[in-house]
């Protein structure tokens, strides 16, 4: 799977600097870092409810499209996919394949007590549920 996201990479930057008028990856490059940080956060929405929703099918069209968009954002931050292939290997020593480094308790408001994005995910996955 690494080599079809390494090939997807490759196609990703080749696309960067097409014209934006045909070329999908262009036109999400010249909208800036945010709007493809915004579609990658609507797709993995799309995954998660198609998951919870029972849509096999749907998930794995979605996740296509979620692999691009994650792609094109590592691709704008200037993120090798083999720097995230040496971080999977370092947590597989660390901590086994299927094991996910833990993280540090996290507050579910922000000091200005504004709801964090996720909740407001994890609310709609629930009324799904």
């Amino acid at each position: 799977m690494s080599d079809s996201l390494d090939r997807l990479y490759q196609s990703v930057l080749a696309a960067r600097d097409l014209d934006p008028a045909t070329s999908r990856t262009a036109k999400l490059f010249q909208q800036g870092r945010e709007k493809i940080a915004k579609k990658l956060a609507e797709e993995a929405v799309e995954v998660v409810i198609d998951a919870v929703a029972g849509r096999p099918d749907a998930v794995i069209r979605e996740s296509a499209d979620l692999l691009y968009n994650l792609t094109v954002l590592w691709a704008a931050a200037g993120v090798r996919p083999e720097q995230v292939w040496f971080e999977m290997n370092r947590r597989e020593r660390m901590m086994g394949i299927a094991e996910k480094l833990p993280k540090p308790p996290k507050a579910a408001k922000s000091r200005s007590g504004s709801r964090r994005p996720i909740d407001a995910l994890e609310d709609r996955i629930r009324k799904l549920g």
